[in-house]
Order: C-alpha cells, then structure tokens, then sequence
C-alpha cells in the first residue's frame, strides 16, 4: 500500500509539500500541485480523510432535520440536500424528528459536541429562543421551515401567498364552503398559510366556519378519513385546501369509492406537487416548489458559514412557487365539455 513518502518520491517532492496539498493548504505552486496528483494516481493513493477531518477539525458532515423522510417532499429534498453536499465535500446524515420538541433538541446536540459541521432545519418545533442558543456551537440554515429569528439564514418559499393563491383558485371554480386540512403542527409555516387561506376568503366576503378545519392529517389514509369525516359531518363542502399532495390524494381516493364527483362536487388542492399528483385521477391541483434551487442555495450559505465560523449574519431567500391546476378543481373544463353542442 502506498504512504505518503511513496508519493513524495515520485513527485520529487517533500513529504511536507505532499502534505500542504492534501490539506487543501496555500503557498504551493499549481506545477507542484499536479506533480503530486499524478504521483498519487499512478499508485493509487487515497488520503487518510479520517485523519485530515480531525487534523482540520472538522467533520466534513452536515446533519440535516425533517419529520419525516417518507413525506414525497423531504424524500426529494434530502437527495437535493445530499448531491449538492457532495460536491462540497460534505457528507449529510439525516435526523427524523417526527415532529418531536425533545428529540429536535436531541439532535441539535450534535452540533453543540462537534460531530456536524452545521444544521440544516426543514422543520422547526420548538421555539425560536429553544434554538438559538446553538447558534454558538456552529451554524443553523432553515430551508422551508421560517419565522421571525436572529442570525439565521432561511431558504424557503412564501407559503402565506402559496396557500391564498390556492384558496383563490378553489373560489374562482365557484367553490364557497372551504375546508381547511393541515398536519396540526402548530408551526410558523402552518400559522402562515393558514392566514393566507383566511385572507382569500375575506376578500371574497366568504365566512369560514371552524368546524370546517382538521388539523391531524399527514398522509393517504388520513386523506381518506377527512373524506369520510366531511361527507358525514360536513356534505355541504365544495372545497378543501390540503397542505399535503398525499392528504389531497387520500380525498380523490375516498371520493372515486363514493358517488361524489371531483372536482364537479369537491374541488380539492394538494401541496408540494408530488409525483403522486400528477397520478392520481383526476391529477391533483398544487403548489410546487423548486426543491432543486432551494437546495442548493441552503448548502451554498451553510457552507460560507463553515468556513467562517465568525459570523451568524442572517440572510434570507425568498424562491417563486407555482400554483399548477390539474382536474382536480378545473370546473370549467367540466362545463365545456358537458355543453351543448
């Protein structure tokens, strides 16, 4: 196996140069630097990266925060997260909280004893003043997750605007008795698009009756109770706001079980466009998020951090989102084609 001195001899080098260039360190000539990445390839030498991590101290390792990786759009953000990571030379380990105070907590410690680099938070649970404290262990990004906070930079769309949008869009295809369907985490996210469904309504002087919202749906068969629920309790919905694609898809399930026609009898808006939108019949009207873009930029910020720990200077990105109409609520298209000829 070859060593160090192996490659200081073939590049003709001291084994101290050889060193600054595995390091990643400066003052060493870009001649000298290929010299001795030749070396290395031609005897197949691979750096000790555990022992350059604790020489840098460093970890070369980002832990990233979710509730959930089988949520569609954490799956997808998590791989963005990862590749664009990679090609910075850090590795990602991702930490479930399930929307669990203590165990974010948990998991924040990891920066606190030095084993990531940095945090990024796609959700928050607890309180702002909770985290903050970690700011001084290493730095925190939030991607998706926001809210009024101090030296913390956040990624995200505006989900107030996102949830209005929707809301409109469910109001223009006639509907005027809305449901509201949420996880029932009480996050800013949520108390943000919420306000956004609210001042869709006002605008259009419709009321919205508290009965009307449920706050425990995450998934598919959550999605179908709340079909079960409403058409029991409620039958005088006509639209539901959904913050999930698979809350949304659970509804068009339960309704092509039923005599109920959608979006004839129930318009219904997802969230997140998931892969599971476009499948479902009829496909599902939703909000999508460019989960690339936003990965990107978050790995971006949290690496300049990295590199300079003096700094906790809160920058904030505010990305476009796109409300993407599908059958699910297009109304119209039903009228035209049932039209007289």
């Amino acid at each position: 196996m070859a060593t160090i001195e192996d490659v200081a001899k073939l590049a003709g080098l001291s084994r101290t140069t050889v060193s600054r260039v595995i390091n990643d360190q400066p003052y060493v000539t870009d001649d000298k630097k290929q010299r001795i990445i030749d070396a290395m390839k031609t005897l197949g030498y691979v750096p000790n990266s555990s022992a350059r991590r604790l020489r840098r101290r460093c970890t070369e390792t980002i832990a990233v925060l979710l509730p959930r990786v089988t949520n569609p759009f954490f799956g997808k953000l998590i791989e963005s997260l990862e590749q664009e990571a990679s090609r910075n030379g850090y590795q990602v380990i991702v930490c479930q909280t399930h929307d669990n105070k203590q165990k974010e907590l948990d998991y924040l410690q990891l920066l606190k004893t030095k084993q990531v680099d940095g945090v990024i938070m796609a959700s928050l649970i607890n309180d702002w003043q909770d985290i903050e404290p970690y700011l001084a262990s290493g730095p925190i990004v939030l991607c998706n997750e926001y809210r009024p906070a101090n030296g913390v930079s956040m990624i995200h769309i505006d989900h107030k605007k996102a949830a209005y949008e929707s809301t409109a869009h469910l109001i223009h295809e006639g509907c005027e008795q809305l449901a509201y369907v949420t996880g029932g985490h009480d996050t800013f996210i949520a108390s943000e698009r919420k306000a956004g469904f609210l001042e869709a309504l006002a605008e259009n002087d419709l009321q919205f009756d508290p009965k009307l919202e449920v706050n425990w749906a995450l998934d598919v068969n959550d999605g179908q109770k709340v079909f079960q629920y409403l058409i029991e309790n409620h039958s005088h919905v006509d639209g539901v706001f959904t913050g999930s694609d698979e809350v949304a898809a659970g509804i068009v399930y339960a309704a092509s079980q039923s005599k109920l026609n959608i979006p004839g009898d129930l318009a219904v808006v997802g969230f997140d466009n998931q892969m599971l939108s476009l499948l479902m019949v009829p496909a599902i009207t939703t909000i999508e998020q460019p989960v690339e873009d936003m990965a990107a930029k978050t790995i971006e910020v949290l690496v300049e951090k990295m590199n300079d720990k003096g700094t906790n200077q809160e920058r904030r990105f505010v990305y476009p989102h796109q409300l993407i109409v599908r059958s699910s609520t297009n109304r119209e298209q039903i009228l035209s084609q049932s039209a007289p000829l």
